[in-house]
């Protein structure tokens, strides 16, 4: 591995076969708000330095991830794609060496598998896309029962970062009024979030048993993730996963 790329290794009882990985923010050469592993397009980013970046990231896979157009929906797509960018927040393979991929500064990225590593899957989950089905999308168009997969929660936004107002509250409650928990009065109006308890929650209910990682907020870690929240122009972090080839 890249002794100079900063990643970490989900720590999750994954198939042998499943591998995945999650970018932080050092070890680019992006400069500034993108300092230095940003991966994101769409940031306003020096377009040489976000190649540089994804040249060195594609060193330590198999093949190009391909990347998708993030929206906060949830839409799905199957890898390979013929789309270069397929308008979606999340994306499953089960072809061994195709690179799922997801970009995140402070949503939730949520990698999936099969427990014979047969399938794996990343969606990006914030709150919109966690309200609207993201998960429940993804886990439906996996070609495997729910009850045989397990799941990641990499790095987001923390419960005592995550102010919100009354309306993204109440979307969750009219959902499963057991969210309540998931949520931490603020000042006035406002609320705090959970993120990884709400995803948990989600997870759960669609049969999702094995439920490992989260609790690495973003907003409270400025020297390993890129935060929006906490900083507004900034970099995007990489959440991958794939199936090796045998």
């Amino acid at each position: 591995m890249n002794p100079g790329l900063d990643v970490l290794i989900p720590q999750w009882p994954a198939p042998a076969r499943v591998r995945a990985l999650q970018t932080q923010r050092s070890g680019g050469v992006s400069q500034g708000p993108f300092a230095s592993l940003n991966l994101g397009e769409h940031v306003g980013d020096v377009p040489a330095h976000v190649a540089e970046n994804r040249r060195r990231l594609q060193a330590l896979l198999p093949d190009a991830p391909q990347w998708l157009c993030q929206v906060h929906g949830t839409a799905v797509v199957r890898l390979p794609c013929a789309v270069a960018q397929p308008m979606a927040d999340a994306a499953w393979t089960d072809r061994p060496g195709v690179v799922c991929a997801v970009q995140t500064a402070d949503c939730l990225p949520v990698l999936l598998c099969s427990d014979d590593g047969a399938v794996v899957a990343a969606a990006h989950a914030g709150w919109r896309g966690l309200a609207d089905g993201v998960l429940e999308a993804v886990l439906a168009a996996l070609p495997c029962p729910a009850a045989r997969v397990l799941a990641w929660l990499g790095p987001a936004i923390g419960a005592d970062a995550f102010e919100v107002g009354p309306e993204v509250r109440e979307r969750f409650l009219a959902a499963d009024a057991g969210n309540h928990a998931c949520f931490r009065r603020g000042a006035g109006d406002r609320w705090y979030a959970d993120l990884f308890a709400l995803a948990r929650g989600r997870l759960r209910a669609c049969g999702v048993r094995a439920v490992h990682g989260g609790g690495l907020c973003t907003v409270g870690d400025p020297r390993r993730w890129f935060s929006h929240r906490r900083d507004g122009r900034c970099g995007r972090m990489a959440s991958l996963i794939w199936i090796d080839r045998d």
